[in-house]
Order: C-alpha cells, then sequence, then structure tokens
C-alpha cells in the first residue's frame, strides 16, 4: 500500500508522475461547472473527464484518494477512506467510524451505499465504481492545491464556503510568512526533509509536508540546490551523506514511527550550521502528508510556533 501512497502521498506520487504542482490561483480545473439537473436531488459537474451527474447535497461519500480533508473540512460525511488518510491523527476522530478501503474493495464499497465517490486520475476499477455510485476523479498536481480545494467544493455543492476559507487561509499564512521573515531575516532559507522506508527526501514547494505554506504562501526562501534538483518534479531523493549540501538556515523534518534516522548521530549531520544553530524542528509525517484545509491549518500552527516562539 506505501507504494500507492506517500503525498499525501509520495509512492503515490511517485506512480503519478504528477509533479507539475504550479501556481495556487492561475491553473484551470476540470472546470468545476455545474448545471442544476431538472431531478432537484442531484447537478451535473463538469469534471476533467467530462460532464457527470451528481447528487445536490452528497451524504454518503467515498474518498479513496488524498482529498478526505477537503470533504471534511466542507462538513460532508464520508463513509469511506484509504488507508493513508484513516491513519491520519488529524482526521481520526471524524473518521472513527468510516471504512477503510481502496479502490479493489468493490464490495465492501457497495456494502456502504455512498452516493458519491471521489478518486485520483490513477484509480483502479473506475468504470465498476461509477456503476455503485457517480465517481469523479482528480489528477494530482493539475490544480494549484487552494484551487483544488474550491474545486471540490464545486463538487460538494460548497464552492462559497470553500472560497471563503482560502480567502481567510491565505490572509493568515502570508501574515505570519511577514512576522517569520521579520524573526529569522529575508535571506533565510529553509529546507524541508521526509524519512520514509529507509529513504530520505527534500521536497520543493508543491508537495505537501507544509511546502505550499513556506514556500509559496509565506515565500521563504529554499536553497539553491534544492531549487536545482527538487522544484521541478516536486521531491528527490537523497542520501545522508550529502544532506548538507540540501540543508538551509532552517530544517523541518517529516517523520514517522520506525523510519530509521541514525545519521543524525553522524559527526557530518552534527555540523550542519542548522543543527549546531539548533534551527531544526520535527513534525509528525502522518499529519504532514496532505494539503488539505485541516492539514493546512495544523502545518501552519506548526510554522508559527517553531519559528516564532522556540
Amino acid at each position: 500500500m506505501k507504494k500507492i501512497w506517500l503525498i499525501g502521498l509520495l509512492s503515490l506520487l511517485f506512480i503519478l508522475s504528477a509533479c507539475g504542482g504550479g501556481d495556487t490561483e492561475n491553473e484551470n480545473a476540470g472546470d468545476g461547472t455545474e448545471e442544476t439537473s431538472s431531478d432537484s436531488e442531484t447537478r451535473m459537474y463538469e469534471s476533467e473527464n467530462g460532464e457527470i451527474e451528481v447528487p445536490a447535497e452528497p451524504e454518503r461519500v467515498v474518498v479513496l484518494s488524498s482529498f478526505a480533508g477537503n470533504v471534511l473540512a466542507l462538513d460532508t460525511n464520508i463513509v469511506g477512506v484509504d488507508a493513508w488518510s484513516k491513519g491520519n491523527p488529524l482526521f481520526e476522530e471524524d473518521l472513527a467510524d468510516a471504512e477503510e478501503l481502496s479502490d479493489e474493495s468493490l464490495e465492501k464499497i457497495i456494502e456502504l451505499e455512498p452516493d458519491l465517490i471521489i478518486g485520483l486520475g490513477s484509480t483502479k476499477n473506475i468504470e465498476k465504481l461509477n456503476e455503485i455510485a457517480p465517481t469523479v476523479t482528480y489528477t494530482y498536481g493539475k490544480l494549484g492545491y487552494l484551487e483544488q480545494h474550491v474545486e471540490i467544493g464545486k463538487l460538494l455543492n460548497k464552492e462559497e464556503e470553500a472560497q471563503q476559507w482560502v480567502d481567510e487561509f491565505k490572509e493568515k499564512a502570508g501574515k505570519a510568512g511577514t512576522e517569520i521573515k521579520d524573526e529569522i531575516g529575508e535571506d533565510a532559507t529553509v529546507t524541508v526533509f521526509e524519512e520514509f522506508d529507509k529513504q530520505l527526501y527534500v521536497f520543493g514547494d508543491n508537495w505537501a509536508r507544509g511546502t505550499e505554506i513556506l514556500y509559496q504562501e509565506m515565500e521563504l526562501k529554499m536553497p539553491e540546490k534544492v531549487k536545482e534538483m527538487a522544484l521541478e518534479y516536486g521531491f528527490y531523493a537523497i542520501s545522508p551523506e550529502v544532506l548538507s549540501d540540501y540543508a538551509g538556515d532552517y530544517m523541518i523534518f517529516s517523520k514517522s514511527d520506525g523510519a530509521d534516522s541514525s545519521y543524525q548521530e553522524t559527526e557530518t549531520y552534527k555540523n550542519i550550521p542548522a543543527v549546531e544553530n539548533d534551527q531544526v524542528f520535527e513534525a509528525d509525517a502522518e499529519a504532514f502528508y496532505f494539503n488539505d484545509p485541516i492539514s493546512l491549518e495544523h502545518q501552519l500552527s506548526f510554522f508559527k510556533e517553531k519559528f516564532l516562539t522556540e
């Protein structure tokens, strides 16, 4: 399952190779326009794969992708969800009664009687899923991370609520960015790393883990080596021996239980200026995988706490 997910989620995104997250405001959706059906209980939604009839007010949603937090943030009930979303501690309470499943769990999905299914472009069994309930998929990275939330708002008939959150979040993140730059300096650099499955990764500006907040909204700087190797594709695998080449003045480490952190005991690591200056912040990877409103609010609070109060 890990090979299907790591973004929110890295291994999934390897498979998708959808690396161009783009600007938050300027990309086009699958246009997301809709028309009200003559049946007041349904409406037409223009997905990236064409027009599809969806419930006007979805009540039983299955999410087979990284968008569970978007759906939850719009106060919509999820009855079934992927394993990675189920494991996010930020979603634990809201997904307590949701069934853990995958795009192979067809019988289980039938039993849940969903009225809407949301997946990714790489989701399997789309035709069979469409026989169970209207199924809408998105290509990860085709939309900017905030535009994606608005698009899901259109799907759920809650576009106004989604846009309001986006406007408020951009204002909060921008203000926090100004405060942080005043604290650490305009030219200070920040790098985001993640330990996963005995591998170390460095991230660009559009691959969750708080990168959208740090680089897009706060406009903090990334080291030149990170720009060179990770900005275009979103992430880049490195060995601990070259970590110092990518280290910014501040380093964020997204960590999960069981990850190999032995490199942090080496002299090479201890001699990195950010380590010597106690400018290394560690985050819970499971809460940093995604870039939905719930995850983003948590990440923003984390950055404000670490940069401004420590």
